[in-house]
């Protein structure tokens, strides 16, 4: 039974017949049978894909927002905030938007079936190692129904089949988005397999993919702390996340201070609701009186709330006390945790104590200082001189991403077209044999 077959049997309510389990069942063992072939599929073939479905997109705008138009009103009857309800939102222009991101990836280089590190060993074999694909990839998501289109784009080019659950509340504009998946694929005679949409809004659907060990080989989940705490907690899968992004810039006290205000504003009011804003402000004690104020004031006219210890109060005496929940808060808001420190060493303590692994930055333009913070601080990204806000795929040269990872394997940081890929190693004689 094909995808597109099966899709049109539970659009008929063939799922209400169907057990749960017995379904996710059947979209495994289809995504594993797809991988295999994806995987030997050329740049070439995969890039049609890509600029195909970026086109079905753009022809379907009007099909596209009618469904939107479903899950934007069946959200507002079931009380959605006006923040979910525009993360939920597909405009014209995010339509656009998704299509060029499509045509993006298409761009990157192809990872799959890249060798690195050949070396020639005594006995005359040359040994290195090439890149391929996971296999097949299980994305969970929430709200944004631009995942779709951005999850696909990226498992196809790195040669990953996938199966996408997203959210309930973005039903019909997933399903829509996916037909045009359907409809790439088919062009280009990919195996529509490759991608597949969950079709159920029930969420016995995310517990069967979390137990889908025989044929999903890494688990992402895309959303908030609830969903992200549950896949921790259930998936017998291994797991590719982040859970907060608790992230610091220290002004060490021989930073450049008009570039640390620069930075230090920049990291916490560019944009409040991401996971790479700054949550914690640390200061050098030598350089906290000259600092703290000049900032404080540009915080102010931003609308910032300061919250701060006892050394910060005592220059900042307007501020908000600081509590111990305060240092391990991702506020995602213009709220920011303000702490003199020590010194360096004080400051590392403090980030690999408090923070999430995310991303930590530093000011100063003491070299050796530099060195020493990029070596000790325990988290994904770390900086010199930069704001938090650049840890993304696309500032990293990466294109698009499909998150960011704070684990130690397999991927950290942004998971890019790379991060969906695993090494092997190679070895190449010529009728060699060990003596």
């Amino acid at each position: 039974m094909t995808t597109t077959g099966l899709n049109q049997r539970l659009l008929k309510g063939y799922i209400d017949r169907m057990n749960i389990t017995e379904y996710i069942q059947i979209v495994g063992q289809q995504a594993r049978k797809a991988s295999t072939e994806l995987a030997s599929a050329e740049a070439a073939q995969k890039n049609a894909a890509l600029h195909a479905i970026a086109d079905a997109l753009l022809d379907s705008q009007q099909t596209l927002q009618a469904a939107n138009r479903k899950d934007l009103q069946a959200g507002r009857e079931k009380g959605l905030d006006a923040a979910m309800l525009d993360r939920l939102t597909l405009t014209e222009k995010g339509i656009a938007v998704m299509a060029e991101g499509l045509r993006q990836i298409a761009a990157l280089p192809d990872p799959v079936g890249s060798i690195s590190d050949l070396d020639h060993r005594p006995s005359g074999i040359q040994v290195g190692r090439m890149r391929v694909p996971l296999g097949v990839i299980g994305i969970i998501y929430e709200s944004r129904p631009n995942v779709t289109a951005d999850a696909a784009g990226l498992c196809l080019k790195s040669g990953n089949a996938a199966i996408l659950r997203g959210g309930s509340e973005a039903i019909y504009s997933n399903q829509a988005i996916a037909a045009c998946i359907q409809q790439g694929l088919k062009t280009v005679e990919l195996p529509a397999e490759c991608i597949q949409v969950i079709e159920t809004t029930d969420r016995a659907a995310v517990g069967e993919l979390l137990r889908a060990k025989d044929s999903i080989d890494v688990i992402i989940p895309r959303g908030g702390k609830g969903l992200i705490r549950r896949v921790m907690a259930e998936s017998q899968i291994p797991v590719l996340k982040h859970l907060d992004g608790i992230c610091h810039v220290y002004i060490d006290d021989r930073a450049n201070l008009e570039k640390a205000s620069e930075v230090a504003f920049n990291a916490k009011t560019h944009r409040y609701g991401v996971c790479n804003a700054m949550e914690t402000l640390l200061v050098a004690e030598r350089v906290a009186e000259d600092f703290l104020p000049r900032i404080a004031e540009r915080y102010a006219e931003a609308g910032v709330e300061l919250r701060c210890c006892e050394k910060s109060r005592a220059i900042l005496p307007d501020c908000k006390a600081a509590s111990e929940e305060d240092w391990g808060e991702e506020y995602l808001a213009p709220v920011l945790a303000v702490r003199v420190v020590s010194e360096m060493d004080e400051a590392i303590r403090h980030i690999n104590h408090y923070g999430s692994h995310h991303t930590d930055s530093i000011m100063t333009e003491d070299y050796t200082r530099a060195r020493r913070f990029l070596r000790e601080v325990d988290s994904s990204s770390v900086m010199v001189n930069a704001s938090t806000r650049f840890a993304d795929g696309f500032e990293y040269g990466l294109g698009a991403e499909i998150g960011i990872s704070t684990d130690k394997l397999h991927a950290r940081g942004p998971v890019g077209l790379e991060g969906l890929t695993t090494l092997k190693y190679i070895v190449l004689g010529d009728g060699h044999i060990r003596l």
